[in-house]
Formats: structure tokens, sequence, C-alpha cells
């Protein structure tokens, strides 16, 4: 019959087995989704702001 291939799966590193660039790069790419949740906070504050103004605040 035909053998099966392993399944592959995508294990993270822990941060002791990373390089030094590694780490870095990791570093910004948490910093970039950190940027993209801060910006995502503020359109939903705004949104939720104008619905308040325009509803009346709920408690």
């Amino acid at each position: 019959m035909f053998e099966e291939e392993p399944i592959l799966t995508n294990r993270g590193q822990t941060l002791d087995q990373m390089s030094i660039d590694e780490l870095y790069s990791r570093i910004s790419v948490l910093r970039g989704q950190i940027e993209a949740c801060e910006a995502e906070l503020k359109r939903k504050e705004a949104q939720k702001s104008a619905a308040d103004a325009l509803f009346g605040e709920k408690s």
C-alpha cells in the first residue's frame, strides 16, 4: 500500500532556543502586532464614542 508521510507540526521555538538575530526579528514582529492592536483599539474606541454620542452612553 501507500506509505504515509509524517505529519509535520509547526511547534514554536522557546526563547532560549532562538539566536540573537531570531530574537530581534521576533521582537520586531511582536511590535508590529502591538501597533496593529493599538490602532484597532483606537478605531473601536472612536466608533464606541460616536455610538455613545448618538444613542447615549450605556452603563
